[in-house]
């Protein structure tokens, strides 16, 4: 005796045809035409009539696209919450700016959020450093000191602005949220701190900085007045500010012959 029933699979509609007494079967693509997969199934008895069609579907290259386009859908949607986030953070206070406003700019669901990031002060963290490295670049002038000047007006520039005014509300926020302050300093102080310790050892190298002088300390000396006066709100914070910050620090880092010798060696003098 067969017994046939009908079922779709994938967009494509399959008929079975089980036989008994031995429940031996066959399937047919659509309602009729030859057997479908009878030979392969008989090759590879385990393989389900899912597990078949997948099969198809992935020698034709048909499977990988669904995936190419999900991925690529996804970054779009972290693309766009990124954006909405620093577009907020520009008219609110962080405290103010919440999940649902993200999401609602953004045009995704909360859920599309929190699958990325734990919650707001997060997504907020990330944003602000994608905008912050977007606006301030590591200058490689082949000095030192105008490397350190370029890049303390451009940071000044950036802490005064409406999207750069966050700053000190993390580290508020980080006040009573040490997991926050942690993922603050991982994510944002380390990370800028880094792109700083270059500038300074491109100095070291060329003979332009005391190699003894501790660099963690410079970088302190050099970013901390501008830092502080975001925090208190006692000082000036522009370019002529951010010239006198680090022609103060260099002025006890640089070595004392450094310009006399960088001078003899362009004249064609320098010692052999």
């Amino acid at each position: 005796m067969i017994s046939r029933c009908t079922l779709s699979v994938l967009d494509v509609q399959f008929t079975i045809e089980i036989c008994a007494p031995d429940l031996s079967f066959a399937f047919r693509e659509g309602g009729s035409g030859r057997h479908k997969g009878c030979a392969g199934m008989a090759e590879q008895p385990n393989l389900s009539l899912w597990g078949w069609r997948m099969q198809q579907l992935q020698e034709s290259g048909v499977a990988e696209e669904p995936k190419t386009r999900g991925r690529h859908r996804s970054l779009e949607a972290k693309a766009a919450i990124l954006k909405a986030t620093l577009q907020l953070l520009e008219r609110k206070s962080l405290r103010k700016v919440t999940v649902d406003a993200i999401a609602k700019r953004a045009g995704v669901s909360k859920a599309t959020i929190y699958k990325w990031w734990p919650n707001k002060n997060h997504v907020a963290l990330e944003a602000y450093l994608e905008g912050m490295t977007a606006r301030v670049p590591t200058p490689d002038t082949g000095s030192a000191e105008k490397d350190f000047t370029l890049q303390l007006k451009s940071l000044t520039a950036f802490y005064t602005s409406t999207v750069g005014r966050p700053f000190c509300q993390f580290i508020a926020e980080g006040q009573n949220d040490a997991g926050f302050l942690a993922l603050f300093r991982e994510r944002f102080l380390y990370a800028r701190r880094h792109a700083a310790r270059v500038m300074w050892r491109r100095g070291v190298d060329r003979g332009e900085i005391y190699e003894k002088i501790d660099g963690e300390i410079v970088l302190d000396l050099i970013y901390g007045p501008t830092i502080f006066r975001l925090l208190a709100g006692h000082g000036l914070l522009n370019d002529s500010e951010s010239e006198a910050m680090v022609r103060a620090v260099f002025g006890g880092l640089r070595r004392s012959n450094y310009h006399s010798e960088k001078k003899e060696k362009a004249n064609g003098h320098g010692s052999k």
